[in-house]
């Protein structure tokens, strides 16, 4: 039996297939603004924004930047949180999206630290704290949106649509570099050709306006909106505080991700390290693992329906940690078939058990009146924590060092069993009604 990789038309009330659409676009756009970041962090900033004598310096510094959206995540996640339980969630996301459109356009207008210093760098950052912010509230939203709007039986795949767009999204920010770097000399690519995937999402902002002016609000946020409490959080933490603290232990499997891709690319391609992996080569890596993430998620969210969503979220992130050790080893070897084919097997299907899943399993584990809130703080700080995880690789096991395949692998299985450890001890959520 095939399954279609655009999201459905039909579902409960007539909604479901729509905020399905909706969360697709949504985080296609948004996720994109996102990841064209992560590419450009590794390839193009630490000469543009961080240059020094120390290469090793620079690589820090840049990735660390990288991190920094994640630093903003968590505060995003309280105030965005509030904002949808409180004022519903299609406000929220319209809100969101045109926040993350903009401070991505502004990237790339930035000169250079050649151009004026130090100034560079800090703006640098304080951009990336504002899509840290934004980008915040965009999955939270939408996948509460389409949790509240489908029914019960089709919950799991179409809630997956949103996580199969944030997929769709890292392939068209690495896909945007791969033209860039083919065709452009070095020089041209740091002078000017890095801005061009910044500016495009120019396109966000005004798309963000015609994708959710149609869409309604949920009718449990509705019919509950008169009981919604004026403090959510305080709401999630005396009802939910020990799903909260699961659903953040759950998400160290995001790990897997930050390895393959983010320092991934920076092991295999910046000089330091010695790998000298040809850049133009690494950027398909992700782009073809995500080509088969964006297959498989609506097949594991269909899955995840019939056989329930924890077999899911414990095998995804046992199984992809423990491939991420040779991954990193046939890096190393400069073995550009081998590294492709685990590149796969670990980003582009096995973490995607867990990707296609875990937002339905987590919207079902809290209540209407703080569910955006529980989503997007345990979301958010648990990739908190990941999304520092680059930074952290390249202080402990930095190009000087030996064994940094097994240093670096041996800390993404640890963070992968507390993962699936979280899982196997939380209630199965699948076909409950939403409370």
């Amino acid at each position: 039996m095939s399954v279609s990789t655009a999201p459905p038309v039909s579902s409960k009330r007539g909604q479901g297939g729509r905020a399905a659409l909706s969360g697709w676009l949504g985080s296609t756009l948004e996720y994109y603004d996102f990841s064209i970041y992560a590419s450009a962090a590794a390839l193009v900033f630490p000469t543009v924004f961080f240059p020094s004598e120390n290469a090793a310096v620079a690589i820090v510094a840049s990735l660390a930047t990288y991190g920094v959206g994640y630093v903003a995540r968590p505060l995003g996640a309280f105030v965005l949180g509030h904002f949808g339980d409180r004022y519903g969630r299609k406000k929220l996301l319209v809100f969101a999206m045109l926040l993350m459109g903009i401070s991505t356009f502004l990237v790339g207008c930035l000169p250079s630290y050649a151009q004026i210093g130090l100034m560079a760098p800090v703006m640098l950052v304080a951009l990336r704290l504002v899509q840290g912010f934004a980008v915040s509230g965009e999955l939270g939203g939408a996948t509460t949106m389409i949790a509240e709007h489908a029914s019960k039986e089709k919950r799991g795949l179409l809630m997956s649509f949103a996580l199969q767009g944030t997929q769709f999204g890292s392939i068209l920010a690495q896909a945007s570099f791969i033209p860039l770097s083919h065709f452009l000399s070095e020089e041209d690519l740091l002078a000017w050709g890095w801005r061009i995937p910044f500016f495009l999402s120019a396109v966000v902002v005004i798309v963000a306006l015609v994708i959710r002016a149609k869409l309604d609000e949920t009718p449990v946020f509705s019919d509950k909106k008169a009981k919604t409490a004026r403090m959510p959080i305080v709401d999630l933490f005396r009802t939910s505080s020990g799903a909260l603290f699961r659903a953040i232990c759950m998400g160290m499997a995001n790990v897997i991700g930050t390895t393959v891709v983010v320092f991934g690319t920076t092991y295999a391609t910046q000089e330091a390290y010695g790998v000298n992996m040809d850049p133009d080569v690494y950027l398909w890596i992700p782009v073809v693992a995500n080509i088969v993430a964006i297959i498989l998620i609506p097949v594991f969210g269909m899955a995840s329906d019939k056989l329930g969503r924890r077999p899911f979220l414990v095998l995804g992130p046992l199984l992809g940690g423990l491939v991420s050790v040779p991954y990193l080893f046939v890096v190393e070897a400069h073995n550009v078939p081998l590294t492709f084919l685990l590149a796969i097997l670990s980003f582009g299907i096995m973490y995607q058990m867990f990707n296609a899943t875990y937002a339905s399993f987590f919207q079902e584990m809290f209540p209407t009146e703080s569910r955006v809130t529980g989503f997007a703080l345990s979301q958010n700080v648990a990739l908190f924590i990941t999304g520092l995880m680059p930074s952290l690789f390249a202080i402990i096991a930095p190009p000087s060092s030996e064994n940094v395949p097994l240093i670096i692998g041996v800390l993404t299985c640890v963070l992968c069993v507390i993962s699936a450890a979280a899982a196997f001890f939380s209630k199965e959520t699948a076909r409950q009604e939403l409370s």
